[in-house]
């Protein structure tokens, strides 16, 4: 299933044909992206209008795929000519999904130090 601490999430930086099934995803991730779907990550993706978003996922014994079809507005998706992939964070994920920007001007940043005050 899909959590927080389960691997890599891997973004296209192209919009994606929503009429795509899980093996057709899965042949883009290998043949295109030059990535394992089976390997401990999310790959997401989304439609040219930017109102639809799909994520597949290996899980033990089969695909899981996720789809969003929003009622209303975009996903503030930055498609990008350079790469092919971006891989964000899952905190960066779940702005995505909630119709945000991956790069919050407000957000915390992560704290590296283990020290208490």
């Amino acid at each position: 299933m899909l959590s927080p601490d389960s691997g890599r999430v891997l973004v296209s930086c192209s919009p994606t044909d929503m009429r795509k099934g899980i093996e057709s995803l899965a042949r883009m991730v290998e043949i295109e992206f030059g990535l394992d779907p089976f390997a401990s990550a999310t790959y997401v993706f989304v439609s040219r209008t930017a109102d639809k978003l799909k994520m597949l996922r290996w899980d033990v014994n089969g695909f899981w795929l996720f789809y969003k079809k929003l009622a209303r507005g975009t996903f503030r998706w930055s498609f990008r000519s350079e790469g092919l992939v971006l891989e964000v964070d899952p905190r960066q994920l779940t702005w995505l999904v909630d119709g945000l920007s991956t790069e919050q001007p407000h957000a915390h940043k992560p704290v590296s130090e283990r020290v208490f005050y």
